[in-house]
């Protein structure tokens, strides 16, 4: 069973990146990409029980991943979710945990990222 994925960054090329990402670790499906954080709210909204992990960036093309934090929540209080931001200093991170992210990470902190996610995937019964 492939936990689902939904990815919520403004740069394209991490859309790649992470997908090869999973790809690579296996156990992983993205069943959605947003940009902006009125499509990931809406797409939350019509899809509350379709996804298992949200990735998420905190600086989008228009608005903020701390609203998707908020609506992730909201929509599926079971589903995962981690931030994966250029900008997650000790306040942010902080901040985000109290708003109910399972992880923060910096962008910077890659090896941190992956070893998570291969956590999920062990603990999920999916294949590392």
């Amino acid at each position: 069973m492939e936990a689902r994925v939904f990815l919520v960054d403004d740069l394209q090329n991490m859309h790649t990146l992470l997908r090869e990402l999973f790809a690579a670790i296996g156990g992983f499906r993205v069943v959605a990409t947003r940009t902006t954080e009125a499509e990931a709210k809406l797409w939350l909204r019509e899809s509350a029980g379709q996804w298992d992990i949200a990735v998420v960036d905190l600086v989008l093309a228009q608005g903020s991943g701390i609203e998707v934090l908020r609506s992730s929540k909201q929509f599926r209080p079971a589903g995962k979710v981690v931030i994966f931001s250029g900008y997650a200093s000790a306040g942010i991170r902080e901040h985000c945990i109290g708003l109910g992210a399972d992880a923060v990470f910096d962008k910077a902190q890659s090896t941190e990222f992956i070893q998570w996610l291969l956590e999920q995937a062990q603990g999920q019964g999916h294949r590392p």
